[in-house]
C-alpha cells in the first residue's frame, strides 16, 4: 500500500522519559505537561504504548515522551514495551532516565548498562527526593558515572524547574510555535482487540501503537499525525471498550473513561469492529455517545478480507445495522483490512467527507425557504384535536451541527414531526452523513 503521510509533519525536540515501572515518569510527565495525560497507578507496567505531549516552559518547547517501564524478564508484552522504551530513547534529543532515590534495584542497573552507549545524551532525575536526607541519598547515585543529575518530587513538584532548566540548556533554543491545528481530528474507538492498534499504524507509517493479541493492550490515548492528499490529520488509538461488568481494575476504568471522552475532542470517530462479529451491543453504547456529542461516524468493519465470498456482502451488513441500530442509519460503512491496508484510503477519504459535512452552514432565507416546502408536503399533525406546526428554522452552530426550530407548541412538538424535518434536513441540505441535532421552541 502506498504511505499516507505524503508529506511531513514538523517536529519539535524530543526528550523521552526512560526507566523501570513504578519509579513516577507518568507522575513526572503529567506535572511536565501541566495536565492528567499519562495514566498513573501503583500498579507496575501501567504504561506500555509510549505518550507524547507537548512540552513548554517559559517560552521553549519540546515534545515529551512517557515510555513504558523496562522489565528484563516477563512474558512477550513485557519484552515488546521494554524493547519500544528503548528505541524512543535512541531517537530522542534528551534521555531523562528516572529512578527511584530510596532504592537502586538490579533492574536500574541492568537497564542502564543498555543505555549506555546513549550515556551523553543522558540526565538522570532522582525521583521521590521528599525528605531532607536527599542530598546525602543523592550521594549513592554519582558512581553511575553521569554528567548531570536532578533531585525531584514529582508528585510534589520540588525540583520541576530545576529539571526543565536543565533538560532545555541541552536543546536549540527553539521558541514556541504557532499551535499547529490538524485539519482532521480521528479517534478509533472500539471494543478490545478490534485492530484499533493496527490500523493507527497503519494511517501513520509507524510503530506508533503496541499491537498484541493480548486484549487491552492500550491503555493511553495514543496520538499520531499524518497527512494524506494534502490534509493533515491527527489520529488518536485508544483502549479498548469493554462492558461495565467486564472492567475490573481501576486502571481500566480510567483508561476507558479516557477513551470516551477523545470523543469530544475529535471530528470524526472512526468505530472499528470485527466484520464477521459485527454491530454489538457494546458498539451501539458508544455509538449513542457519539451522537449525543454531535460528532461524525464511521462504522468499519475491519478484518473484511477473512470474510467468506458473498453476494451483496456489503448492501446485506448496511441492512442489518440500520434495521438493528436506526440511531446510525447516517453513519457510513467501510469494509477495512488495517492488516493488509484494504479501503484505508476509503475510509479516509470518507471521513473528509464526513467532516465537510460537519463544517457545513446553511443560509437561515434557504433553510426556511425550504421549511415551507416540507411543511406544505406534509398533512399538518393532530394529536386529539391540536394541530402542531414549525414555523421557522435557523442554524446555530456546526460540530456539532444543531438546528433551532420555532413551533406553536414548542418542547410539546411530537417526535415525529421532529423526526420528519431532520430527516428532509439530511436528505436535501447535504447532510447525509451526520448525527444532527433540532431543538423545537415556542413561538411563531
Amino acid at each position: 500500500m502506498p504511505k499516507l503521510s505524503d508529506s511531513p509533519v514538523p517536529q519539535l525536540s524530543r526528550v523521552a522519559l526512560v526507566g523501570r515501572p513504578n519509579v513516577g515518569k507518568s507522575t513526572l510527565f503529567n506535572r511536565l505537561v501541566g495536565r492528567r495525560h499519562a495514566i498513573t497507578d501503583p500498579t507496575p507496567g501501567v504504561t506500555r504504548d509510549p505518550v507524547e505531549a507537548p512540552w513548554r516552559w517559559n517560552d521553549r518547547a519540546a515534545t515529551l515522551i512517557d515510555t513504558g517501564g523496562y522489565l528484563s524478564e516477563g512474558g512477550d508484552l513485557d519484552r515488546a514495551v521494554a524493547q519500544k522504551s528503548i528505541d524512543r530513547a535512541r531517537g530522542a534529543d534528551v534521555i531523562v532516565l528516572v529512578l527511584d532515590i530510596r532504592h537502586l534495584s538490579p533492574e536500574d542497573l541492568g537497564f542502564i548498562e543498555l543505555l549506555r552507549p546513549l550515556g551523553r545524551k543522558i540526565i538522570v532525575a532522582l525521583n521521590k527526593a521528599d525528605s531532607l536526607e536527599k542530598d546525602l541519598l543523592a550521594s549513592d547515585f554519582y558512581s553511575l558515572g553521569f554528567d548531570e543529575y536532578v533531585c525531584l518530587s514529582a508528585a510534589h513538584g520540588r525540583g520541576i524547574d530545576e529539571l526543565a532548566q536543565t533538560v532545555f540548556a541541552r536543546l536549540p533554543d527553539t521558541p514556541i510555535p504557532e499551535e499547529e491545528i490538524p485539519d482532521l481530528r480521528l479517534a478509533l474507538l472500539g471494543k478490545p482487540n478490534a485492530g484499533k492498534s493496527t490500523l493507527v499504524n497503519r494511517l501513520t507509517g509507524t510503530d506508533l501503537s503496541l499491537v498484541s493479541d493480548i486484549p487491552g493492550t492500550t491503555r493511553d490515548p495514543v496520538e499520531g499525525r499524518f497527512t494524506f492528499q494534502g490534509r493533515r490529520f491527527r489520529v488518536m488509538d485508544t483502549a479498548g471498550i469493554r462492558r461495565k461488568g467486564k472492567v475490573i481494575e481501576d486502571v481500566e476504568y480510567y483508561s476507558v473513561n479516557r477513551a470516551l471522552k477523545t470523543i469530544s475532542e475529535s471530528d470524526v470517530v472512526i468505530l472499528l469492529m470485527d466484520a464477521a462479529e459485527g454491530l454489538t451491543d457494546q458498539d451501539k453504547k458508544i455509538a449513542y455517545q457519539i451522537v449525543k456529542e454531535g460528532r461524525g461516524v464511521i462504522l468499519a468493519m475491519n478484518k473484511w478480507d477473512l470474510l467468506p465470498p458473498m453476494k451483496n456482502q456489503l448492501e446485506a451488513v448496511q441492512d442489518r445495522v440500520r434495521f438493528l441500530f436506526p440511531i446510525l442509519d447516517f453513519a457510513p460503512i467501510v469494509p477495512v483490512s488495517a492488516k493488509t491496508g484494504e479501503g484505508v484510503r476509503e475510509l479516509l477519504k470518507t471521513a473528509g467527507q464526513v467532516h465537510r459535512e460537519l463544517l457545513h452552514r446553511v443560509e437561515t432565507a434557504k433553510l426556511n425557504e425550504m421549511l415551507k416546502i416540507w411543511m406544505d408536503d406534509l398533512p399538518t399533525p393532530q394529536i386529539k384535536g391540536v394541530s402542531y406546526k414549525i414555523r421557522y428554522l435557523t442554524q446555530v452552530s456546526v460540530l456539532p451541527v444543531k438546528f433551532v426550530a420555532f413551533g406553536n407548541h414548542g418542547k410539546d412538538t411530537p417526535a415525529s414531526l421532529v423526526e420528519y424535518i431532520i430527516n428532509r434536513i439530511r436528505r436535501d441540505l447535504g447532510f447525509a452523513n451526520i448525527p444532527l441535532q433540532l431543538e423545537v421552541r415556542g413561538g411563531s
